[in-house]
C-alpha cells in the first residue's frame, strides 16, 4: 500500500472513531512507547502475575489469562493494535487498581503503592507516589498531592489522575528534562479515588443514567466533603481574638464522629508534610479556593467572599490552573460564570467541614478545589478530549510547590529543630518544620520579614527577596533561651489539645 493511501484511511478511520491515545500522547509518550515495544515478552508476564494476583486479593476471583494479557497491554502500550479510541475508557475498581500497579512495574525505581486505609466496603485507599527515592522523605524535596473522586459520581479526576501516573512514567523513561526534573524535586502522592464505594454505585447506573447525587456519597450515602472536623468557626473565633492562626486542634473523640475514608485522609495528612495540594470534582469548570465557609451568616440569594490570610497566594495558585486548562479561563462554562475561571468558595456558596478549608487550618497544606467537566460522569468518549485539555494544567500546578522559601531551622550545634514555626509579618497564618526540621513557605515575588520560633530558643528574625523563579532557601540557626528570661516567643499548643492563647468558643458558634 502507498504510502499517501495508507494515511489517507488512518485519516478516515480517526475521524469516524475519535483520536487514538498514540495521537494524543507528547512527543516524547511516543518515542518511548516506540522503544518499549522491544523485549517485553518479560514484563507481559510480569504484569499479567501482578494483575492476576491483585485481582484474587481484592475480589476472589481470577481472570482469564487472556483478559489479563489484554489489560496489561492496554495499559502499558505493549501491543501495537491497542492504540485505538478504546484506550480511553473508565475504570472500576480492579481496572484501577490494575492500572495503578502496572504504572508501578512499568516504572519501579520511581514509583510506590501504599494504601492509607479502606473505604466502608473493605476497598484500598491506594496512592501511587513518584520521587526519585521513593519511601523517603528528602529534606528540602516538598510533598505535593492529588485527589480524586471524592465525590462516587464525579469520575474525570479519577481518570484524569490515573493518565497523568501513566504519563510522567512514560515521559521520565523517555527523557522529558521538565518532568524528570519535576519527580527528582518533588514527592507527589495520588490517590485517584477516595470514594470507591460510591464510584461502584454510579458506575452502575452508567454515564447515560447516572444522577445528580446517585453515588455522590459513600456507601453509608455520606458526603465526604461535608465529613471533616469544622474548623473554621473556630478560626473566625480566634480572629477576633488575637488567638491560633494554624494547626488548630481538633475537637474531642472527632475519630468517631467521621467516615473511615475522611478518617483514612485525616491521617494521611497528618503523617506527611504535604505543602500543595488539589482536589479533583466535576459539576462545573471553575479553580475553586478558600475559605469554602462563610465568615458570616447565610442570608437568602447572598454570598459573601471568605478570604484567607494567603488569598493573593491563592488566587494565583488557582488562575495556574485555569490559565493552562484549555478552555477554564474563558469564564463560561456549564451556564455560569466565572471571572477568568476562578473563585473564592464562600463566594459560590457557603460549605461546611470541606476538606479544602480542613488542610489550611489543621496543616502546612495549601489546597483548592478544581471542578473540572459540566457532566459529572462523562462518557468515555470525552475523556481524550478531556485528558488534552487539563495535561498542561495538571502539571504546571505541580510545579507551583517549588516557590516561595524554604530552608532548615537549626540550633547552635547543627541539630536540626522539629516542630518550630515560620512566621510571615503581615501574614497572619503560621506554618510548623516538620519532623527533619526543614520548612516550606508558599510566597508570591516581593520582600519578607520571616522569623523562627520554637520553645525553649530566642526566636530570630531575618529579611528575605522572594523572586518569580524556584523557591528561595532561607535556614534559621536559633540559640537557646536563656533561663529566667520571658521572651514573646510564639507557643502554641500541639494538634491534639486547644490553644491557650483563646478561650474555645460555645460549640453553637458559627452559621450551622
Amino acid at each position: 500500500m502507498g504510502e499517501g493511501i495508507r494515511r489517507a484511511r488512518e485519516g478516515e478511520k480517526e475521524r469516524k472513531e475519535g483520536p487514538s491515545l498514540l495521537a494524543l500522547l507528547s512527543g516524547s509518550e511516543r518515542r518511548s512507547r516506540g522503544r518499549r515495544q522491544t523485549g517485553r515478552a518479560g514484563l507481559r508476564k510480569r504484569v499479567r502475575k501482578r494483575s492476576g494476583a491483585l485481582f484474587a486479593e481484592q475480589s476472589g476471583t481470577m481472570l482469564s489469562g487472556s483478559s489479563l494479557i489484554w489489560i496489561g497491554a492496554l495499559l502499558l502500550g505493549l501491543e501495537a493494535s491497542l492504540t485505538g479510541a478504546s484506550d480511553f475508557q473508565h475504570h472500576g475498581y480492579e481496572e484501577m487498581v490494575r492500572a495503578l500497579f502496572a504504572v508501578q512495574s512499568e516504572c519501579p525505581y520511581i514509583t510506590r503503592i501504599y494504601s492509607i486505609g479502606r473505604s466502608v466496603e473493605g476497598r484500598h485507599l491506594y496512592v501511587l507516589e513518584f520521587t526519585d527515592n521513593p519511601g523517603i522523605h528528602e529534606t528540602l524535596e516538598p510533598e505535593f498531592k492529588y485527589v480524586g473522586n471524592m465525590h462516587g459520581n464525579e469520575v474525570l479526576g479519577r481518570e484524569l489522575l490515573i493518565y497523568l501516573a501513566q504519563f510522567l512514567c512514560a515521559e521520565y523513561q523517555a527523557g522529558n528534562e521538565r518532568i524528570t526534573r519535576l519527580i527528582h524535586d518533588t514527592r507527589i502522592h495520588i490517590l485517584p479515588s477516595m470514594n470507591p464505594d460510591g464510584y461502584e454505585v454510579a458506575a452502575r447506573q452508567g454515564p447515560e443514567f447516572n444522577g445528580y447525587l446517585v453515588g455522590r456519597g459513600n456507601a453509608k450515602e455520606v458526603d465526604l466533603n461535608r465529613n471533616f472536623p469544622d474548623l473554621n468557626a473556630l478560626m473566625y473565633y480566634y480572629e477576633k481574638h488575637n488567638g491560633q492562626n494554624h494547626h488548630l486542634p481538633l475537637p474531642d473523640n472527632w475519630e468517631l464522629q467521621v467516615e473511615p475514608e475522611t478518617l483514612a485522609v485525616i491521617k494521611w495528612m497528618q503523617n506527611y508534610n504535604f505543602v500543595l495540594s488539589a482536589n479533583l470534582h466535576g459539576g462545573a469548570v471553575v479553580a475553586n479556593y478558600p475559605f469554602d465557609k462563610s465568615r458570616e451568616p447565610r442570608i437568602r440569594s447572598k454570598t459573601t467572599y471568605s478570604a484567607t490570610s494567603d488569598d493573593k497566594i491563592f488566587r494565583k495558585l488557582a488562575k495556574t490552573y485555569s490559565y493552562a486548562h484549555s478552555w477554564m479561563h474563558k469564564g463560561w462554562n456549564c451556564g455560569d460564570y466565572f471571572d477568568e475561571g476562578i473563585t473564592n468558595g464562600a463566594s459560590w456558596y457557603s460549605l461546611s467541614k470541606g476538606m479544602q478549608d480542613f488542610n489550611y487550618l489543621h496543616t502546612n497544606c495549601f489546597e483548592i478545589t478544581l471542578e473540572l467537566s459540566c457532566d459529572k460522569f462523562p462518557p468515555a468518549t470525552a475523556l481524550a478530549g478531556e485528558w488534552l485539555a487539563n495535561r498542561e494544567a495538571l502539571v504546571s500546578y505541580m510545579e507551583q510547590v517549588h516557590h516561595g522559601i524554604k530552608g532548615m531551622v537549626y540550633d547552635e550545634n547543627n541539630n536540626h529543630i522539629s516542630n518550630a514555626v515560620i512566621s510571615v509579618a503581615g501574614v497572619n497564618h503560621d506554618i510548623t518544620c516538620g519532623t527533619d526540621g526543614d520548612y516550606f513557605r508558599l510566597l508570591l515575588p516581593g520582600t519578607y520579614t520571616v522569623t523562627a520560633s520554637a520553645l525553649g530558643y530566642q526566636p530570630f528574625t531575618s529579611t528575605v527577596t522572594v523572586g518569580p523563579a524556584e523557591a528561595v532557601q532561607l535556614h534559621f540557626y536559633l540559640k537557646v533561651q536563656p533561663k529566667a528570661t520571658n521572651l514573646n516567643v510564639k507557643a502554641y499548643a500541639n494538634k491534639k489539645g486547644p490553644s491557650t492563647a483563646a478561650k474555645i468558643p460555645p460549640t453553637n458558634l458559627g452559621p450551622r
